[in-house]
């Protein structure tokens, strides 16, 4: 079972930033998923700044939500490194 979410936070761009219950912290582009109706909400700013941790995942009102082992394996470390 891979590491869930504790906490989330909704960033510019369809962008989450995630913290996972082994300390890791990672980044997700939710932008792939808009193209799917159940997720057509998540287009709009606003709606998408509700973005929550729930139940080890991400979630929004109205039931949408996304898995949980796809949020970690679809992330990447939020470390950013500066080019020399």
């Amino acid at each position: 079972m891979n590491p869930r979410v504790t906490a989330v936070t909704p960033l510019e761009g369809h962008v989450l930033l995630l913290q996972f219950n082994d300390g890791d912290k990672r980044r997700m582009d939710v932008r792939p998923y808009l193209v799917y109706p159940v997720f057509e909400r998540l287009r709009e700013p606003e709606f998408f700044s509700l973005a929550k941790a729930d139940h080890g995942t991400v979630s929004w009102p109205a039931g949408i939500d996304l898995d949980p082992d796809s949020v970690y394996l679809e992330s990447v470390p939020a470390v950013r490194t500066t080019a020399a």
